[in-house]
């Protein structure tokens, strides 16, 4: 068989937690209905079987103590008595039974309606000496009808008395019973199936729309998608987690863009002092010994500088940025590191005017680093001129001005 035909053959997976929920509350549905509706048929269809018994076995019973206490004939079970209070009318009033008298020899006296067949053992009831004698057939055929049929003895070989009782009717009212019951299961299964079907879609319609915020999130690459969270159960928790999620992951694209940014801010100025040295090594040879070492202790300062920025970009992208401990700081030391860079680099007069106590408690490579910028973004948005670019650091308040 090919792989394809395998393949199709294969049980699907039901398509959605909706279509999962709807036939697994129908399931239990169907099979408490089936439970509880097999219990109460068995029960009922019991019940009715043991009481119509119960009520035959009374009328054999009353019968054969009513022959035994007063001989009869079959002819005082004659049903034109007019004033109906016979023994035939004792028979036949309390429990609806159907009766025929049988003579000597099995012969029919007074025939029942219907007529009940007589058997062999029948006929030997007949001739018992004994009133009282009895023999009972459970299923006799009577018409298409069931019935069961006690035959009695009068005593004497003076006959016998037939009572029959008509159990088809009952069975025919429990297989009635038997198919409202059927019936009763198929609308609860059905009607299960739709309340199960209501729920389910009023619990996933929540867990619907996070699904499609999240397909939004990973069609389009937007984060900063809204996702409607409304209540306090599992789901509701869910969606705000979600939520939650999707505003990390936001700040977390920021703050990468933010550090491309910010990355190629701090290099661009190394890596230009860094060309403009390499390219001063060219001409070397033509340097006087002073310019020399100062050109290769600029190179060494400028590699240190770089390195250390890229040291600080990799534990920034790491979320490492405040690794480096507070320690009690000098800004009149920095600034005068600032000033010596930047007058190297840029070959403006850089000016440094300190008054006060000038020590904080600080990180010194983030602080030299903002001072440098502000140096930096001072000598870049005043190329053309050509005034001095003044530091003051008075106290613990660094300023910058050009004159």
């Amino acid at each position: 068989m090919p792989p394809g035909r395998l393949t199709w053959l294969r049980p699907r997976r039901l398509s959605s937690l909706r279509a999962t929920f709807t036939l697994s509350f129908a399931a239990v549905a169907a099979a408490v209905t089936v439970l509880v509706g097999f219990l109460s048929y068995d029960a009922a269809a019991r019940l009715v079987r043991v009481d119509q018994q119960t009520v035959f076995s009374e009328v054999v019973q009353d019968l054969r103590g009513q022959v035994r206490e007063t001989p009869l004939d079959p002819g005082d079970f004659s049903s034109s008595d007019p004033d109906h209070d016979g023994p035939l009318d004792d028979v036949i009033r309390p429990s609806r039974t159907d009766v025929q008298v049988l003579g000597p020899g099995g012969a029919v006296a007074e025939r029942g309606r219907p007529v009940l067949p007589v058997v062999a053992g029948d006929r030997r009831i007949t001739a018992a000496p004994a009133a009282g004698t009895w023999t009972e057939h459970r299923e006799v055929d009577v018409g298409g009808d069931l019935y069961r049929v006690a035959t009695v003895a009068l005593g004497g070989g003076r006959g016998a008395v037939q009572v029959a009782q008509q159990f088809s009717d009952t069975e025919d009212l429990l297989r009635e019973l038997q198919q409202r019951t059927v019936l009763m299961v198929a609308a609860v299964v059905i009607a299960s199936g739709l309340f199960g079907w209501w729920l389910a879609r009023r619990i996933t319609r929540r867990l619907v729309r996070l699904a499609g915020a999240a397909e939004d999130v990973a069609r389009t690459g937007r984060l900063g998608i809204q996702v409607p969270v409304a209540g306090y159960d599992e789901v509701a928790r869910l969606g705000r987690s979600f939520d939650r999620m999707l505003g990390r992951l936001a700040r977390s694209e920021e703050d990468q863009r933010r550090l491309v940014q910010d990355a190629g801010h701090e290099l661009r100025t190394p890596l230009t002092s860094l060309r403009t040295n390499i390219s001063m090594l060219r001409r070397i040879d033509e340097l006087p010994p002073g310019a020399r070492e100062e050109l290769v202790a600029d190179l060494a300062q400028e590699s240190r500088e770089l390195t250390d920025l890229v040291n600080e970009l990799v534990a920034l992208a790491a979320g490492q940025s405040d690794t480096e401990p507070v320690r009690r700081v000098d800004l009149a030391d920095l600034a005068e590191d600032v000033v010596i860079v930047a007058r190297r680099r840029s070959g403006r007069d850089v000016i440094l005017r300190v008054s006060g106590d000038t020590t904080v408690d600080g990180r010194p490579t983030a602080l030299q680093r903002a001072v440098s910028n502000l140096v930096e973004n001072a000598v870049k948005f005043d190329r053309g001129g050509d005034t001095p670019v003044e530091i003051v650091v008075a106290g613990t308040m660094p300023a910058l001005r050009t004159r």
